[in-house]
């Protein structure tokens, strides 16, 4: 991101003007960095790792994406020239972890020559903490069938428990928050305070560091709260919830997904496009699992199916209207689209590629409802299979496919085609999350079977402990393959694999009940990002 584009949007915000001045001042923070992430690529130093590192889990990567590209390109080819041979533990770890969560192509056989003749790791590595923690970041990017990543994630994790627990430890609390939230599977706007308080040992540039992150922090909340006002009064105009007051009305629960998944402050009119996609889903969940008899979902779902009003007219009221706003804000979105990338996915060649998309998600709901009417309790297989659509990710991630502008050649309706399997993989880790939480939302009243139902009725006699052990484990092969899918060749950019990422990142938050049926972690996070009182 350029200082202009950053000038730019503090414009935007409703900041005085001291604060504003303040702000364009403390660019010189950003220059400072910049120049020494470039003298760190001319000197090929393990500094400019280090420095990528801590830039990233502050979040403020967008500010440096040129500097990064280009040390990151330098390291991936001394992968080729043999430097990283002698490198210790924590740079080879690190060099890898940053390499590949940025896509590139990089083998994991870097590690054996951590290795000792019996296979494994040295002894000795029991006493490099920094590097252990660091082994442990790069192992939770494996891949399926990547055995010395499995054994080093085993490794690093037996040990780092036994250290957080020492006494003596002076990084006890660093490495309390490494295995809780590593870095790969976390939202880094959500976990740069612990990061920021765990500054061990990043003495260089730490005070710009901090400086850029809180007043990146700042910009990123003004933005958040504007965006935050126009949706709410988008959701006021369009009077949902008043004719559907049996359905979920938590716009600001619900905007937290395009918080997550665009944490890009350039990417507000995105925020504020795909949150009705996602409002809608919620609210079509509820009407499918709370209102609707089984005559008249067969109905709206034919009518959705077809994309024809006159097939809902002898609907109730409150389904007319559900419809109507999903026509008019599917074609809303498509303009939107038109105007900004020169296309509508509407008018694709012959395919309307939202119609086919809503059009899966309810014939998928409708499945659900037919099941629950008759008592048939499905297979664990036939569920998840079925589940993935239900999810409402394949929706979401065609609408955030397009309004990015990517080519729609690419995204098939089709949800089982090859090249989808990073959406597939991002709606089972959803889907099984939500399965997993227990609860429902507060406003919720459904009866839906869940996968954990299907597992325990394919499995006679198993507990319910050892069935969440299932599904939890379910969750970290899902994430084996989500890390090929980001890895592999595919027609998918990178800025919309990261997306797909930053989606599966944040369901655990979406999905952590306590036993009052709160979310007190994604509570947290709406008080903090949002200045919520």
């Amino acid at each position: 991101m350029s200082l202009d584009q950053i000038s730019i949007m503090l414009a935007a915000t409703n900041w005085s003007i001291a604060e504003k001045k303040k702000t364009i001042y403390e660019e010189s923070a950003i220059k400072k960095i910049s120049n020494a992430l470039m003298k760190s690529y001319r000197h090929e130093s393990l500094e400019g790792l280090t420095l990528v590192d801590a830039i990233q889990r502050l979040g403020i990567e967008y500010y440096f994406e040129g500097e990064i590209k280009a040390i990151l390109d330098q390291q991936y080819l001394k992968l080729h020239v043999g430097v990283e041979h002698s490198a210790a533990l924590n740079e080879t770890a690190l060099r890898f972890g940053l390499l590949r969560q940025e896509g590139y192509c990089v083998s994991a056989d870097m590690f054996v020559k951590f290795k000792n003749e019996n296979g494994t790791f040295r002894v000795e590595l029991s006493e490099d903490i920094q590097g252990l923690m660091s082994l442990f970041e790069a192992s939770e990017l494996r891949v399926e069938a990547e055995d010395i990543l499995a054994k080093a994630y085993e490794y690093s994790k037996q040990v780092l428990d036994v250290a957080m627990w020492n006494p003596h430890q002076s990084l006890a609390s660093v490495i309390g928050h490494t295995l809780k939230h590593p870095h790969h599977k976390s939202l880094a706007k959500f976990t740069a305070e612990n990061f920021l308080s765990d500054f061990y040992n990043r003495k260089s540039m730490k005070k710009e560091l901090t400086q850029l992150a809180e007043k990146d922090f700042y910009m990123i909340r003004a933005i958040y709260k504007e965006e935050l006002h126009q949706i709410l009064s988008w959701w006021e105009d369009l009077g949902l919830f008043k004719k559907m007051n049996f359905a979920r009305n938590r716009p600001v629960k619900w905007y937290m997904w395009p918080v997550a998944t665009l944490p890009d402050p350039s990417m507000s009119d995105v925020r504020t496009e795909i949150i009705k996609t996602v409002t809608l889903s919620y609210i079509i969940d509820d009407l499918f699992d709370i209102f609707g008899t089984l005559g008249d979902l067969a109905v709206f779902t034919e009518a959705v199916n077809r994309w024809e009003f006159n097939l809902v007219e002898q609907l109730p009221e409150c389904m007319r209207v559900c419809f109507k706003a999903l026509y008019d804000i599917t074609a809303e979105i498509g303009q939107h689209i038109s105007a900004k990338n020169g296309f509508n996915p509407r008018h694709y060649k012959e395919n309307d590629h939202d119609h086919v998309q809503w059009a899966n998600q309810c014939n998928a709901y409708l499945v659900e409802a037919r099941w629950l009417n008759s008592g048939y309790m499905p297979s664990t297989e036939v569920y998840l299979k079925n589940g993935v659509v239900t999810s409402g990710v394949p929706i979401v991630l065609a609408h955030l496919y397009f309004l990015l502008g990517e080519d729609g050649a690419d995204f098939k309706a089709d949800i089982s085609n090859d090249c989808l399997s990073i959406v597939n993989n991002v709606a089972i880790i959803l889907r099984l999350w939500n399965d997993l939480g227990g609860a429902k939302d507060e406003n919720e009243d459904s009866n839906d079977w869940s996968f954990l139902d299907s597992y325990l009725n394919e499995h006679k006699g198993s507990s319910v402990d050892s069935a969440r052990e299932h599904v939890q484990q379910m969750i970290s092969d899902t994430w084996t393959r989500l890390n090929e899918d980001y890895i592999s060749p595919n027609p998918f950019s990178i800025p919309f694999k990261k997306i797909c990422l930053n989606l599966a990142r944040i369901v655990p938050l979406m999905y952590t009940y306590n036993d009052n049926h709160n979310l007190p972690m994604l509570e947290r996070h709406m008080k903090t990002l949002l200045s919520l009182d």
